[in-house]
This record gives C-alpha cells, structure tokens and sequence, in this order.
C-alpha cells in the first residue's frame, strides 16, 4: 500500500510506531481532567527528612567554623601562635613584618589551601639585610644581637639550647609586610644577596634557585590577598555605578519582554540583527586595536612569555590578545549565522512558541517578579558557603611538638613552646611542627569543607528547582484553563509555590540531591586532574578527559530531564521517580518535535541575554577611559575590569532571570501542549485546550486544530 508520501512515509512511520513501542502508550481521555490536579499527597518524603537532617548538620558546620576560625588570617600578618603583626594596642605594634624561620618550606601546595606556610614564622621590626648563619653571630657580641632580633626569644641559653632561632639568615626585601629573599639576576644566574650560593646553617651549601619554589607559592597567596583588597577598594570606588548599571540591564530585560508580549515576532528579529551587528562590531574593534599595536615597542610578546599578570590591562597591550578576541568573537559570529541559515524555517514556528509563552506570561505578569525571590534565595546560599568555606580555611593552628636526640617519653608529643620536660629529656626541644590540630575538628576538617561543597550544590539546585516547579505550575494552570483567562486560578504563583513547598519539597530534595552527586563527582575528576598535571600516563590522562566529559554529558541530561519531571509533578502530583519516567517517555514519544522546536526556542532565548550583556562593552569604554567625555566622570580604579566584568556577569544573570520565565513558560507549554495532543482529538466532546488558530500559517502549524504534521495525524489514527 503507498500513498502520495510513498516509500519515505511509510518508513517514517515504522520508525515513530517503534519508538512508541519503546516510549510506552499516549495518555489516554479523562473527562475529569482539568489541568493541574488539588487533590494530592506529600510525595519523597524520606528525601525530605534527609534535606532536613543535612540541612541542621549544615548549620552546625557553620556554628562550629565561627568558633574556631578568624578570617583576618586571610588579609593580615600573622605569626605562628596566632598574633597579628603590627596591631596596635598589642605588643608586637613595633613589628609590623613577618619572617619565615625556613622560606623553602612554603613550596609546600599546602601553603595555598591553609593560607599559612609550615614553618615558624615570627613578628619582626624590619628585614634582614644580611647573610648570617646561627653558629657565626654567636661568636661576635654584635651579630648575636642583630641575630637575637629575629628569634622568639632573647635569652643567649634557650636560644642557642631550644632552637628558637631561625639556622640562617639573608638579605631580604619586604613585600605585602612580608619578608621575601632578595633574589636577582645576574648573566643569567639567579642570585640572593648578590651570591648564587647560601649556607643554610648547618654548613650545608645551597644553590639560591632553590629559593625560587618557596617565595613563589607564598608570593601567589599574598598576591592574592593584595589582589583581593584592590579588587574590594575598586568597588568602593564604583558600586553605585554598578548598582546604575545592573538597574539599566534590568530596565532593558523588563522593555524586552513586554515588546516580546505585543511585538514576538519583530523583537526576536531584531534581536538577532542587533547581536549579529554588536558582535561584527566587536570583531573590527579588535581589528583596530590589533593594528593600531603595530608599531608599539614591545607589543609583539606573546601571551605564553608574558605569563600572569593580577593587573588585566597589561593584556591589553599586547597584539596577540586582541587578535584572540577577534579570531574567538570571529567564530562565534560564523557558527550564529550558520544556525539561523539552517534553522530558519524552525525559527518561524518558535517565534509562533514564543508568541504563545508572551501571551501566557502576559496573564501572570507577577511571573516576572519571580526571579528576584530565587536569586534573593541563592544570594543566601553563596553568602553561607563563603563565609564557612573562609572560616573553615582559616581554622587551623600552629602545633608544637617534642624533639629529642635520645630516648624520652615525651618524644613527638604536643607542647607549649614556653614548657619543655627537661628534668626527663635534658636534650628537648618544643619546635615547631605542622599546621592544623589534633582534635577532632581539625582532623575532619577537609570532610568538612568537602560537606560545605556538597551541601551548597544541594541548596543551590533545591532553590533552582523550587523555582521551575512554582513558575511550572503557574503556566500549567493557564494552559489547562478552559476558557483563558477567566478559569486562571487567582495567584497562580502563589498557589503553585504553596503547593511545591508542602507537598513536593521531598521531590525537589530528590531532583536536586541526585544533580548535586554529579556535580561534585566532576569537582572531584577535576581535583584528581589537576594532581595528574605532571603525570606523563597518556592512557590517565585519555580517561580522565573521558569521564570528565561523560559526566558532563550526564549533568546536562539529568537537568534536562529533572525539569520536565518538575513540570509533570506539578501537574499530577506524582513523586520523582515517577514524573521523571512519564516526562521522559512523553519526549521520547515527540522526539522530533523536541530537538528541532524546543531547543530552537532555547537558542532565541540565549541570544536575549548575550544581547544584554552586551552593556559590559558601554562598561568598558566608560571605565577604561577611552572615551574623553567620560574621563571626568569615571572614577580612579585600580582594575578598570572589576566593575565591567562584574557588569557583564550581572547583566547577563538578570537577563537570565526574566528569561528564564519565558523559558519555562515555553517548556510548561509545549509539554502540556503534546499531553494535549495525545489527550483530546479536537472534536467538540474531546477540544484541544491549547489557543484557537493563530493569525498566520506559522501559527497554525503549531496551534492548529490538527497536530502539526499529516504524518502525525495518521500515526494518531493509526493508534
């Protein structure tokens, strides 16, 4: 049997009724459906009592942070029993710098995960300015009291029996009120002090390269600290712009998407023209900028030899930069036009989609106002990560322990640096020894912190996933509205959050525990690659790089899938595990319709908020002071870049949040849409409850009375 599709139809719909036979059967008519159901019970409730439980343990991690650390550890000076150098009303005012007993010791990684290097470090007037080992100042009265001044104590017998002295000196430089060798470069040869050579104290001769790893892992950690002082003096300087800023994207989000509720299919084109032409502007901006460095002196030095640099600008000088912005922005263009080429027929009926989602939208306009109470809800949540995660690295203390040449009892154990058993071990010593504790706390500390992670994943996604939930019920009730908008319940929103958070907060735990496992596995795969970094195994590297990207394909389908589960609980008021498999199969069963149709919408969508972050380029002719009208009015920045990327972030979250509305309006209504489809026939007993025939053909293709295409209307039948 053919007909005027011939062969090809036929095979189309061998294939579709196989899927069906893999995706299970349609919904069925129910005469007493009536969109989202009112009669429904509380559904995962064991995840709850667990989102509970880890919530309370949540709190208790942060109690006990605060107990036990002191951020200030981050920013100032501090010696190894914990006092701040310089501090006044103290008694180390008069000693605003550090010293390290041993500087080659901070080449431990350590040094950047516990702020603090694992050697003794002390509170001293100013650095030392020459070299001096131990045992030759004390045979000169005068070095031995220059000397005496970097040890923690004065008197000539315990220094010289307890070891509380540094073995060495060097000349050193101060830098960020620490006290750093003076390394230099003399043909070729790296130097301290002039000499390549030291005597690290115990006649042992060393090479001052060996110095570089130290002051290099302790520079990085105050550098960093310096970095982040500017970076907070910047804002200082420029809030109240970013705060104009960040009101302007959100203006222009909220003018957006009320063009979007009375002109869908002007506004999308002319979003597409406007971020076609914003980013061929960036493409010759970079041109000229990349030809104007021509003739510069010194302009032509690479990216690789030029290294890292806290001060971004410096970048900016350099040709092979703006030659990657242009070569990068260049790509982007080609592969954005290349899309709308391919997918311009598809465009047309999401536009149609769109059209719908603005009409809904524009029903509920208190969906717009959504988003504020979910970022409000995640600011809460980044804040509470921060601050333990700070607390929880600035927790560990300075631990002392016994050291003995012959046999003692109290050998390797805990002491005060002040008490010594010397009655039973005339040779002790109480030194130094490692960073940390050895209670309880500080032994789990890295659990902690690895829970602090866990948990902020797991808040982060249940406030995400509440809100998809909220605004999905919302939209679920207008689609389902037999006649729109009298049978629109009052505050949907409310209604929906109500219904999300007493009957389905287990499921949301649920969804959201699940996504948080994978994303920290991928922490975790990137932790392990980082420490692989120097391991020449190319079959580990080859499957590490294989489940780094296995699990990333994983996330983006658990998200996925988590979303139109969301959507089929607040609909049916089913569990997790259940709307996951109805969602899924429901897809599967309009596989087609989901790659080219809801997925073109999303890419729309995205191009919405690239084109309003796009402020970040006004951002960067305003800071920069490129523009002479705006030199005046600028304010006098350390980084010009803090306030433009902090623009650029914002306004693109902004965007993200109103769009996001519109996102899940059109994923609500294209699910409800296809359930419609396998629910009702469009007959004046079984009437489809999406809009009547829209205005143009393209409307009519995706909300006519019939399903979208004749093949599936004899699929339909033959079902």
């Amino acid at each position: 049997m053919f007909n005027k599709y011939g062969a090809f139809f036929i095979h189309y719909n061998e294939t579709q009724r196989m899927l069906l036979f893999c995706a299970g059967e349609p919904r069925q008519y129910d005469p007493n459906f009536k969109g989202p159901i009112h009669d429904r019970g509380c559904t995962d409730i064991v995840c709850c009592i667990l989102f509970v439980i880890a919530l309370l343990g949540y709190f208790a991690v942060g109690v006990l942070s605060w107990s036990q650390g002191d951020p200030r550890k981050v920013i100032y000076p501090t010696d190894s029993r914990g006092q701040f150098c310089g501090h006044k009303g103290t008694p180390l005012e008069g000693k605003p710098m550090l010293f390290y007993f041993n500087i080659m010791k901070c080449a431990s990684p350590l040094v950047l995960l516990e702020f603090q290097c694992p050697t003794t470090q002390i509170c001293v007037e100013k650095c030392p300015d020459r070299f001096m080992t131990l045992i030759t100042a004390h045979a000169k009265t005068t070095d031995f009291e220059y000397y005496k001044t970097f040890c923690q104590k004065g008197h000539v017998t315990e220094i010289l029996r307890d070891g509380l002295c540094p073995a060495m000196l060097m000349p050193s430089k101060p830098f960020a009120e620490r006290c750093f060798p003076a390394l230099g470069l003399s043909g070729g040869v790296i130097t301290v002090g002039n000499n390549s050579q030291f005597d690290e104290g115990d006649g042992k001769i060393r090479e001052a390269k060996d110095l570089l790893d130290g002051v290099k892992n302790a520079t990085v950690v105050i550098k960093a600290r310096h970095v982040v002082m500017k970076v907070f003096e910047d804002y200082t300087q420029s809030w109240y712009w970013i705060l104009l800023g960040l009101f302007i994207a959100m203006v222009l989000s909220l003018v957006f998407i009320v063009l979007l509720r009375f002109l869908a299919v002007v506004m999308v084109w002319v979003m597409i023209i406007l971020v076609i032409a914003v980013i061929g502007y960036g493409i010759f901006h970079c041109y000229m900028e990349y030809d104007s460095l021509a003739t510069v002196p010194g302009a032509d030095v690479t990216l690789e030899e030029l290294g890292f640099q806290t001060d971004f600008t410096v970048y900016l000088e350099v040709r092979q930069t703006w030659l990657a912005f242009m070569i990068i922005l260049a790509v982007v263009e080609v592969i954005i036009i290349f899309l709308l080429i391919f997918l311009r027929k598809r465009i047309l009926i999401a536009i149609a989609l769109i059209k719908e989602a603005s009409r809904a939208i524009g029903h509920i306009m208190c969906s717009l106002l959504y988003p504020l109470f979910t970022f409000v809800l995640l600011a809460v949540v980044i804040c509470y990560f921060v601050v333990v995660a700070v607390f929880l690295s600035t927790s560990n203390v300075a631990v002392y322990k016994v050291f003995n040449d012959t046999e003692c009892e109290h050998s390797r154990k805990t002491c005060e640096p002040a008490s010594v058993m010397k009655a039973e071990c005339s040779d002790s010593e109480c030194l130094f020894a490692f960073y940390g504790g050895e209670d309880w706390y500080h032994k789990y500390l890295i659990a902690l912190q690895f829970y602090n992670v866990f948990l902020f994943f797991w808040c982060a996604n249940f406030v995400i996933a509440l809100g998809q939930m909220t605004l999905a019920g919302a939209f679920a009730s207008y689609y389902w509205a037999f006649v729109k908008p009298r049978d629109v319940p009052t505050f949907p929103i409310f209604a929906s959050l109500g219904r999300a958070l007493r009957y389905h907060a287990g499921t949301l735990a649920f969804g959201s525990l699940i996504l948080s496992i994978i994303q920290i596995i991928r922490v975790l795969l990137e932790y392990l690659d980082h420490k692989l970094k120097g391991v020449e195994n190319k079959f580990a590297k080859f499957f590490m790089t294989c489940l780094k990207c296995c699990f990333w394909c994983l996330e983006k389908c658990v998200k996925f899938l988590n979303r139109n589960a969301y959507i089929m609980v607040t609909i049916y008021g089913k569990n997790f595990c259940t709307a996951a498999k109805d969602a899924f199969f429901l897809l599967l069963r309009n596989v087609v319709r989901v790659a080219v149709l809801d997925k073109v919408t999303d890419f729309l969508l995205f191009l919405g908020k690239l084109l309003i972050s796009w402020i970040g380029v006004l951002a960067f002719f305003f800071f920069s002071g490129r523009v002479e009208a705006f030199v005046k009015a600028a304010p006098t920045l350390n980084y010009y870049w803090v306030p433009v990327v902090t623009l650029v972030i914002g306004a693109y979250l902004i965007a993200h949040g109103f769009f996001s509305v519109y996102s899940m309006c059109v994923d609500t209504l294209f699910l409800c849409f296809l359930e419609d489809l396998e629910r009702n026939d469009g007959s004046e007993e079984r009437p489809y409850l999406m809009p009547e025939r829209g205005e143009n053909e393209d409307e009519k293709q995706l909300f006519g009375k019939e399903p979208i295409s004749k093949q599936d209307t004899y699929l339909m039948q033959v079902h």
